[in-house]
């Protein structure tokens, strides 16, 4: 991973993860990221369209953006897979949480009262 890359989204709360449709096309969703280990961890409901078209295609592209999606800075392509094991879910799971702190540990509370925690698929996302 080039510095430049790292300096890039040092700071931000959201990137813009963009994921390849049938079609060619990419579409792009604001998420919460965290680096760890030189690789960027996220997490999705394991019904959406990101999650499904992760199963088809791992290129993708992320971009620094807001809460609300405007992208704020220049897009870097990059490969993501959808973790399987168990140890590497954890992994993802304690970098948010280092990242967001009590954020991320309300979150949690409120996905584990309404059982949508089982529900959850992390993404590592790596840097072409």
């Amino acid at each position: 991973m080039k510095s430049e890359e790292v300096e890039f989204l040092d700071g931000e709360n959201y990137i813009s993860f963009s994921t390849k449709k049938r079609s060619g096309e990419f579409v792009a969703t604001p998420v919460w990221f965290a680096p760890h280990g030189g690789s960027y961890y996220l997490f999705s409901a394991t019904d959406t369209g990101k999650v499904k078209r992760l199963r088809n295609f791992s290129e993708s592209a992320i971009a620094a953006c807001t809460m609300r999606g405007s992208v704020t800075g220049a897009w870097i392509d990059t490969e993501a897979v959808l973790l399987e094991a168990e140890e590497d879910k954890n992994t993802a799971l304690q970098a948010l949480r280092h990242k967001y702190g009590l954020q991320m540990k309300i979150g949690d509370i409120f996905s584990r009262i309404t059982g949508k925690m089982d529900k959850r698929t992390y993404i590592k996302v790596d840097i072409k």
